[in-house]
Formats: structure tokens, sequence, C-alpha cells
């Protein structure tokens, strides 16, 4: 650990815009950073509906990510539903940006 609870987890050139990268946060949890215009969030790398990985998904414009498998849309920094089928929330992170360093903080509280 770094800095209190925040930990390197990845570089901003490793998360374009519009991109996803699926981490492994100090805890073990599997963590998605996503990437949606320009501001990193980071969220529990598993869609709240059916446990599919969020990181399979993709960025849409409005900067939710969207699962894949059956379409479930969420806050990609607060982890909140924007779309059916998932009516649950997906845990959030703390994320802080250090020279193009991605540190990965705790859970934030749920939406």
């Amino acid at each position: 650990m770094t800095d209190g609870d925040f930990t390197p987890v990845a570089t901003l050139a490793d998360v374009p815009p519009g991109g996803l990268l699926s981490v492994r946060a100090p805890n073990g949890e599997q963590v998605v950073l996503v990437n949606a215009g320009g501001e990193i969030g980071a969220l529990l790398d598993r869609c709240s509906h059916q446990e599919y990985a969020l990181s399979a998904g993709e960025v849409l414009d409005d900067g939710t990510i969207e699962c894949v498998w059956h379409g479930a849309r969420f806050d990609s920094h607060t982890g909140a539903v924007r779309g059916l089928p998932a009516v649950e929330p997906v845990p959030a992170f703390a994320v802080r940006i250090e020279g193009d360093a991605i540190l990965l903080g705790p859970r934030l509280p749920s939406p």
C-alpha cells in the first residue's frame, strides 16, 4: 500500500479513452478500470445481474459501462444501475491519479 489506502495498479496509457482494464486489487478482488471521457473510474469487475466480467463489456458515449452478456448498464464512477436487467449497483472504488499512475483506493459507499 502507498499513501494511506491507495495502491498503484496501472498507468494512464494502460486505459485509453473508452477503454477497460481488469486489475487485481490488493485484497484480491478483480476491479475494472474505466476511462470514460478521460476520467478514470473503478468498479468491481462483476455485473450484479449475472456475475459476468464487466471488463468484457464496453464504455458507451454517455460514460456508462455496458455488460456484454445481457446489456445491463452502470455508471462508470458510482456503479449505480443505469439500465436493466440489473437492479443492484456494482461496488465502486476510490481512484487517484498521480503523474501517470492510477492508484486504487478503498470501496466507496453504495449509491
